[in-house]
């Protein structure tokens, strides 16, 4: 099941299903830790005798979000019951608060007594050994806790507080959870649980036919019982309507400033770009790590996940978001990368979002023989999109730290691992982390690393490195059109396999959609020929032919591979590969009615897109279902690149007229 709804502050991410089940809590960092662990703290309803979950299929549910802000509006609809909802969800942008608003209306021609029902299935830390539930009748609040992290449980609906309560075992012993206690309209009371426990809490509400009430619901988050206790006295003092029409008008204030002349579009893509800003800005932790995705039921494919910051995405993401106006806040990206970059000059693999080392399967040796496990690609293009940076802003102070620490070690680096027998990159593995060579995207990312690079050194006085990097970034473009480029196929390959048995580099011809970095990292121009061939072989090649369409990552794509049938099917198309070839289309338009396929393939994103607006990694190329996690922050910042090459080359041509 993917996620529908997501929001957070950059110390809470937290992500619900479309029966609006929180099913991921992470604190305190984005991706680290989760709190629920993919279970589920649903919503119940009982009314007139009668009781229903909102994932038991008998409710109308339509996820979403309240216009250009982080604060969810979802709308759940029981003609069984008689009962309407508006759900509002959202983390308050500074203190550790999630918020809800619940307005219920009774449908029904009678009145009715409704009763809501919260129930909460925290395994704190990641683990249901400890775990403490209890209520607490001083505050009249309940309380998970364990350690140093305590989720305080409050709300109100009027003047009245929680109805009743219950506290118990979950998953443990044959008990199924203190959830089953709530499905007769009632809650026992008791007032803790140790060890694998939950909780329920419910509100009472009476309403005439047609009326409505609001249930005010929060959970505040600390490490200590007076941390959290603070919090929901000031919630209480405040008013949580206030702290939300707050959350709201603070991102509404944030989305709008963004770059781009938004009336050059059409609003369905306005309001996607603006949620893929702050989806992006969901995925930012507060010191500094761009979070892959957070969706955990990748758990149930895979024993690992996507919380992680891989340099790559992160560089990738950083850069549409330097390109969209908000480079000021990527500073902390950078200095994540500095406190992360090895001795040698190079970024490993991933990163967890504190900063220790991720999980990888990259080996340090090779039979007898060892090697780095690296994607050389991570590190150019943290230097690339730092260039990026310093362009857009002019100035040197964000960047005058960085090129002592973190500029000149990564510089010498991606200078000197290189094969000058071919004068292109020594072998590293593949920005999909699947195999080990020389490859056409990894030499692109260091040709506009040395680029980067040189700007820099000569920026600061140090003309002989500005020598040596430039010299070097002219070699591997050289390297990439000797080597790189086949003239019998017509086109640029993959790249290139080294064959420890014979010692010679093999091509690998596969048709592959990532050459688009050819152009999206400025080695050559959109309308040369030899790419302009290419993108022909990349779109005919490699576009999904049924009625789903897209671009697949290449030919033959095994992940989570749907078909075998190659020539319908080369793979599953990805949202990102698929809006490489929109950048390729903005990039290369000669006339405003060039931009009209960039538009095509920006509406194919946007209708792929789940109904809440989350962009997955990748779709089953029959059912247009979305797979893998959803959602994924790189196809987010892939469709505001997009958006922002088709901005800027639209302006261009309409300036002209």
């Amino acid at each position: 099941m993917t996620r529908s709804l997501v929001t957070g502050n950059g110390n809470i991410l937290i992500n619900f299903d479309q029966y609006l089940n929180m099913r991921d809590f992470y604190y305190p960092y984005v991706g680290q830790l989760n709190h629920i662990s993919g279970h589920k703290n649903s919503i119940g309803v009982w009314a007139r005798g009668r009781f229903s979950w909102l994932d038991d299929g008998s409710w109308s549910i339509a996820p979403g979000y309240r216009r250009n802000s982080l604060v969810t509006r979802s709308l759940a609809t029981s003609p069984a019951l008689g009962v309407q909802m508006v759900n509002s969800d959202c983390v308050h942008y500074k203190e550790n608060i999630y918020l809800r608003r619940l307005k219920v209306r009774n449908t029904g021609a009678q009145p009715a007594e409704i009763r809501v029902f919260f129930s909460h299935d925290f395994s704190i830390d990641e683990t249901e050994v400890g775990d403490t539930a209890f209520f607490d009748s001083h505050t009249r609040a309940l309380f998970h806790y364990k350690k140093n992290r305590y989720f305080l449980i409050n709300g109100f609906c009027g003047p009245d507080k929680f109805y009743e309560y219950a506290t118990g075992t979950k998953r443990f012993s044959g008990a199924e959870g203190t959830w089953r206690d709530a499905e007769d309209g009632r809650l026992g009371g008791n007032p803790i649980s140790q060890g694998s426990v939950d909780s329920v809490v419910s509100f009472r509400i009476y309403l005439q036919s047609e009326e409505e009430k609001t249930i005010y619901y929060w959970i505040c988050v600390g490490r200590n019982y007076r941390e959290v206790r603070e919090m929901d006295l000031n919630v209480q003092e405040d008013g949580p309507e206030l702290l939300m029409r707050q959350v709201e008008g603070y991102w509404r204030t944030w989305v709008t400033r963004a770059r781009g002349r938004m009336g050059l579009l059409p609003e369905n893509l306005v309001e996607q770009y603006r949620l893929s800003l702050l989806m992006v800005q969901a995925h930012f932790d507060n010191r500094g790590a761009i979070i892959a995705a957070c969706d955990s039921d990748i758990m149930h494919t895979n024993r690992d996940h996507y919380c992680y910051m891989w340099p790559r995405d992160g560089a990738l993401v950083s850069l549409a978001m330097i390109r969209a106006g908000y480079g000021a806040q990527m500073v902390k990206f950078f200095d994540f990368c500095a406190e992360a970059l090895t001795k040698g000059g190079f970024l490993l693999h991933k990163y967890n979002p504190d900063g220790t080392m991720g999980s990888s399967w990259h080996p340090w040796v090779v039979g007898n023989e060892s090697q780095l496990p690296i994607q050389e690609d991570e590190t150019a293009l943290v230097l690339y999109t730092l260039w990026e940076l310093y362009m857009q802003t002019g100035d040197m102070r964000l960047v005058l730290d960085y090129y002592r620490k973190l500029i000149r070690p990564m510089a010498d680096f991606i200078a000197g691992y290189m094969d000058n027998n071919i004068n292109l990159p020594r072998p590293s593995y593949d920005l999909w982390e699947e195999r080990r060579g020389v490859y056409t995207f990894t030499a692109a990312t260091v040709y506009a690393g040395l680029k980067a690079a040189a700007g820099f050194a000569a920026l600061f006085g140090d003309d002989n490195r500005a020598r040596t990097y430039s010299n070097r970034a002219v070699q591997v473009k050289e390297g990439i059109e000797t080597h790189l480029y086949s003239r019998s196929l017509g086109r640029f390959i993959r790249g290139l396999v080294y064959n420890r048995q014979t010692s010679r580099y093999e091509q690998d011809t596969t048709i592959e959609s990532s050459v688009c970095g050819l152009f999206l990292f400025d080695v050559l121009p959109p309308d040369d020929p030899r790419l302009v061939s290419t993108m022909a072989a990349v779109e005919e090649g490699l576009w999904v032919k049924t009625e789903v369409g897209g671009i697949a990552r290449y030919t033959a794509d095994c992940y989570f591979q749907r078909s075998q049938d190659i020539k319908t099917c080369p793979g599953n198309p990805w949202i990102l590969c698929t809006l490489w070839l929109a950048q390729w289309y903005a990039c290369k338009a000669g006339r405003a009615e060039d931009l009209e396929r960039v538009l095509e393939l920006l509406n194919w994103a946007d209708s792929k897109a789940l109904p809440g607006g989350m962009l997955p990694e990748q779709l089953d190329p029959y059912s247009g279902a979305p797979l893998s996690v959803t959602p994924l922050t790189w196809s987010h910042a892939t469709y505001i690149m997009a958006v922002l090459d088709y901005l800027e080359k639209k302006n261009s041509f309409t300036s002209m007229v």
